[in-house]
């Protein structure tokens, strides 16, 4: 069935239909309604799982990764200062291969306080061994956040996922979701059980003292473990596209083919991109659009292939490297390190300032007028 929700409850909706184990919540704007639904959801009896209210974001992942390692399955939610809070637990998480999933609504880091867009709190955590991915819109929400329990309970990947909404673009701001059949949900996404565990009647050790003798190995597997997540996030997105009619894939290219300009974005930012390159293409400019779905795994081969034709490439950055430049942009920079192809960083949107078709449609401009830069601000009020 469809229904009309705002990204909020569209993730919660989706930890639901997860049907998982163990939610653990902590309040913080613009995050909160997320697990205050989800408690009444539980409350209700609609779903059979323990709700645990805690006293910090660093107690919610930590009660998410004792659970987890117990074979739950966990969701916890958070943005900004409390995903900063959990850094040492997304660590923790990730090197204890447990597939926690964390519905982040991406806000602005402090100060200046702020409750609005920016996807600095994610970007920070990249080489935390965390999978990344950031929604377009709230159906993507919810699908992904199905796709990312099959994907981090695959034996061969075993990693959590930190999936990334735009503070209010998404979290307040009601959308049309398509809502799946409890049965068809439950074929595509089968209860954890994971086959090491902690269980009283087996005891194991997690998390053990390791000497340099193993811990470079341990570093080793986990690594192949996230290029290896590539190729099931292609599976998975496959599968999940012929079962409930729509496919994703680490990268979603938009009139892509002929042009001569592309504008590589992310989040919410990819949905207005796509509209400006409609308006752009009606006059006559050869532009298209390459969204990029995950941060982690990098999609470096989908990148080369789908920007090999083009002659520009910008990338819209909703964050900066202070000091350098956009933190996409220098991953695609080095991802493109063997090409000649023009290279534009634009940052745009920080702090949640809105990026407008007309922002766009400047950028594509700059692109065609003028020579590369690493780091053009769009929208300053100065200029």
């Amino acid at each position: 069935m469809k229904k009309v929700l705002t990204g909020n409850f569209t993730a919660a909706y989706g930890a639901a239909a997860a049907k998982v184990n163990v939610i653990s919540a902590y309040p913080i704007t613009p995050q909160t309604t997320i697990v205050e639904i989800l408690s009444e959801i539980v409350a209700d009896g609609k779903l059979d799982a323990e709700f645990v209210k805690v006293e910090s974001e660093h107690s919610a992942l930590a009660s998410c990764i004792g659970a987890q390692a117990s074979g739950a399955r966990t969701f916890t939610a958070t943005s900004a200062q409390g995903l900063a809070l959990m850094h040492e637990l997304l660590h923790w998480a990730a090197r204890g291969r447990l597939p926690i999933v964390i519905a982040n609504v991406n806000r602005a880091m402090a100060p200046g306080w702020s409750i609005w867009a920016d996807v600095t709190d994610s970007v920070s955590q990249r080489d935390t061994g965390w999978m990344q991915m950031y929604c377009e819109n709230n159906q993507e929400v919810f699908d992904t956040i199905l796709m990312s329990y099959r994907i981090g309970e695959h034996p061969d990947i075993l990693l959590p996922t930190l999936i990334n909404l735009d503070a209010f673009f998404l979290s307040h701001t009601s959308q049309v979701v398509d809502l799946y059949t409890e049965k068809v949900i439950d074929q595509f996404l089968p209860p954890y059980n994971p086959e090491i565990k902690l269980v009283v009647e087996d005891p194991r050790s997690f998390g053990a003292l390791t000497s340099p003798e193993y811990y470079y190995e341990f570093s080793y597997k986990m690594h192949q473990a996230m290029i290896r997540a590539k190729s099931v996030i292609k599976d998975v997105g496959k599968e999940f596209g012929e079962t409930f009619g729509h496919r994703y894939d680490l990268v979603e290219p938009y009139r892509c083919d002929d042009a001569e300009l592309i504008l590589v974005n992310y989040g919410t930012i990819a949905g207005t991109a796509k509209e400006a390159v409609d308006v752009m293409r009606n006059q006559g400019i050869s532009v298209g659009s390459l969204k990029i779905r995950y941060f982690r795994p990098f999609p470096d081969e989908e990148l080369r292939d789908a920007l090999k034709n083009t002659k520009k490439v910008g990338v819209i950055d909703r964050a900066v490297s202070y000091g350098y430049a956009g933190p996409f942009f220098t991953e695609i920079r080095a991802c493109l390190s063997k090409t000649s192809l023009p290279l534009y960083g634009f940052i745009a949107g920080l702090g949640g300032r809105d990026v407008s078709l007309h922002d766009i449609e400047y950028m594509a401009d700059t692109m065609q007028r003028k020579e590369p830069e690493d780091l053009i601000w769009i929208g300053l009020k100065h200029d």
